[in-house]
């Protein structure tokens, strides 16, 4: 069964980015390293903050454009649900 992955990462300045993977390691990697252009790439947006897992790619995009809907703020307390201190959930994988 494959797993489907919405993520938030957060710059240093608290800029965030919502998307949808099916191998979150490997997205955040991209990211990180600047692999693409774009929004992450020009604002810094690398730090893995937030993520879900479900196996149905539907119900993930689903949610994904349900958080880029939220209000910053109700995206923010989502965040600090789990992650209160904005830590950057992807530093204990090997790169």
């Amino acid at each position: 069964m494959k797993n489907y992955y919405v993520y938030i990462l957060a710059s240093n300045s608290k800029t965030l980015y919502t998307g949808v993977t099916n191998n979150l390691i490997r997205r955040v990697y991209q990211h990180k390293h600047k692999l693409f252009s774009g929004f992450t790439a020009k604002y810094e947006v690398d730090k893995l903050v937030y993520f879900e897992v479900g196996t149905n790619i539907k119900d993930a995009i689903a949610r994904e454009k349900q958080i880029k809907g939220w209000s910053r703020m109700k995206k923010i307390s989502l965040i600090e649900t789990i992650n209160p201190k904005w830590e950057d959930l992807s530093l204990e994988w090997d790169e």
